[in-house]
């Protein structure tokens, strides 16, 4: 059986067909309340007001408001609340987050067209998630690993008079299973410390308690092309081509204090994982802007996103570290482990949809609300299925095919995400604006989703590692100030979000192992039952953004 893990493992390294985990990919879909200070100052509902370059990737047709051509590069500081720093990982952290250009032409007495280009950092994943808490019932992670492996085909090997060991009875939390995949966690596991029970070495399926930190960074950086206009000052388009690049690092560290099958404490056992994820994609956007009154500044959005199309890469290398004391006589296999893997694969984002409204009062105030929609059930992950040369053009490129396991288990995982926001500006002095925001983003995740590892899916047997977070509403509250002099601009703003989750280490399990000793057959219970323990991501943003108008 420990031969058969070695080579899972190792065989998934080759594998050409390869897809992620909805967790994995999830946590690369969800965007920021980013941009220039103004844009965030109003909590982002600035989709039908316009004249702003940040709106060039929420409504292309904003852009297509400017009169005059324009300049501006945003940067600040990002704090997490609560947070301790963790390996490459701080608490603090200053992000260069937008710099961008429109130039406009006018192309008669009332219309014009605007040509755009803006980057921004749509996603910043600086977090520190940590969590601790006593296993429940003794449950532990390796356990896990250990009913996955003897269930892998219902049999352990058998016994000195050839009787079959099995594990018979065991359960998921989403239903009976059979191990189709073992992943590199297993196989660290498996070959490197569970020790096959009847031939005299424990095996260490009960834990008192564990201890979890993850420091993730990086960023989703996203390169927009726009071209927009106006039709008599009445109809505004849009148009926004735009290249997302990503850059995910997370490093884990998960520890696990063992106890023996007396109940005794024997010491810790830690995996030590470092994830990243790199790659580019691509999306179009579009947008209309329409003033539906001749004389009245009120304005309806409306805007449409496709799929990002993702290509991306993801590197493991995943450390098994024993810390169990040697005293206690126990001596695993390999007492430290390392497996790693490499593979590319394809990802496709949902749809998006949103409306928006706006209205000004002379240039005294403006306000603006919107609403947008996504349904990210509908991520399609995609396993690589071959590579093909084109001819005619001289180049490589890869074929792809939805994984249906995988997409089945992000439809029972995640749902649809409405975002509302919400903002005002008022202009005390011609020279002078004042601004508050706010932002509501509905919960990604179903309160029962879990990861699960008995889904037939390359995306489970690349997986290293166990636990997810089943995150709920994000709330942002924003407030922000601008000062304007002949052509140059300074705004400043400042960002709370808050966000609650409940962080799971592992999936629930549940079943009875069947084993012979002394002639006898034994029935020993495995119980793995993972209770959430409550995290929090809160962060404040503040930033600055220089502007100038010619």
């Amino acid at each position: 059986m420990k031969k058969y893990f070695m080579i899972a493992a190792v065989a998934m390294t080759a594998l050409s067909a390869a897809a992620q985990e909805t967790y994995e990919n999830a946590r690369l879909i969800e965007d920021d309340l980013n941009g220039t200070a103004r844009y965030v100052g109003m909590g982002g509902a600035m989709d039908a007001l316009g004249a702003e370059i940040s709106t060039m990737s929420s409504n292309p047709a904003g852009v297509g408001m400017f009169r005059h051509s324009n300049i501006s590069v945003s940067g600040g500081l990002v704090v997490q609340q609560g947070g301790t720093d963790f390996r490459n990982g701080s608490t603090t952290n200053a992000s260069f987050d937008q710099a961008g250009f429109v130039y406009s032409i006018q192309s008669n007495r009332k219309s014009y067209f605007n040509v755009g280009f803006n980057f921004h950092k749509s996603k910043n994943f600086d977090y520190i998630l940590a969590a601790a808490a006593g296993a429940v019932n003794g449950s532990s992670q390796n356990a896990l690993s250990f009913i996955k492996g003897i269930g892998q085909d219902r049999q352990a090997g058998t016994d000195a008079q050839g009787r079959p060991l099995v594990v018979s009875d065991y359960n998921f939390n989403q239903g009976n299973g059979t191990m189709y995949w073992t992943s590199q966690l297993d196989n660290l596991y498996y070959n490197a410390f569970i020790i096959d029970k009847p031939t005299g070495y424990p095996f260490f399926t009960k834990a008192s308690g564990y201890d979890f930190k993850w420091a993730h960074t990086g960023y989703i950086g996203e390169y927009d092309i726009n071209l927009s206009g106006n039709i008599n000052n009445r109809v505004y388009l849009g148009m926004t081509v735009g290249i997302h690049s990503v850059h995910y690092q997370g490093i884990s560290e998960y520890t696990e204090q063992l106890i023996d099958i007396d109940g005794q404490p024997v010491g810790a056992l830690s995996i030590e994982d470092d994830r990243r994820i790199t790659g580019t994609g691509y999306s179009v956007a579009f947008g209309a802007i329409i003033r539906p009154v001749q004389n009245s500044p009120f304005r309806v959005g409306l805007s449409v996103a496709t799929p990002t199309f993702y290509t991306l890469t993801t590197k493991n290398v995943t450390q098994l570290v024993n810390r169990v004391d040697p005293a206690q006589g126990y001596n695993p296999y390999n007492p430290n482990y390392v497996a790693s893997g490499s593979y590319e694969f394809k990802m496709n984002t949902p749809w998006k949809f949103g409306l928006s409204l706006g209205h000004t009062v002379a240039q005294i105030a403006a306000i603006g609300a919107g609403i947008e929609y996504a349904d990210y059930s509908h991520i399609d992950t995609r396993e690589i299925s071959g590579e093909y040369y084109d001819y005619w053009t001289d180049t490589y490129s890869t074929g792809s095919a939805s994984d249906r396991q995988m997409n089945d288990h992000t439809d029972r995982t995640l749902k649809g995400v409405l975002t509302a926001r919400i903002g005002a500006e008022i202009k005390p002095d011609p020279s002078l604006a004042l601004r508050v925001g706010y932002n509501y983003v509905s919960p990604m995740y179903k309160s029962d989703g879990t990861k699960e590892f008995q889904i037939d899916s390359y995306g489970v047997n690349a997986s290293s590692a166990t636990d997810y977070t089943n995150w709920k509403a994000t709330h942002r509250l924003t407030c922000g100030i601008g000062y304007r002099v002949k052509h140059f601009s300074i705004d400043l703003a400042y960002q709370y979000s808050v966000r609650d989750g409940d962080f799971y280490p592992y999936q629930n399990a549940w079943g009875d192992y069947h084993y012979v000793e002394n002639n006898e057959q034994v029935t020993e219970k495995i119980d793995i039952i993972s209770s959430p323990v409550s995290v929090s991501n809160k962060r404040h943003q503040v930033l600055m953004t220089l502007g100038y108008t010619f």
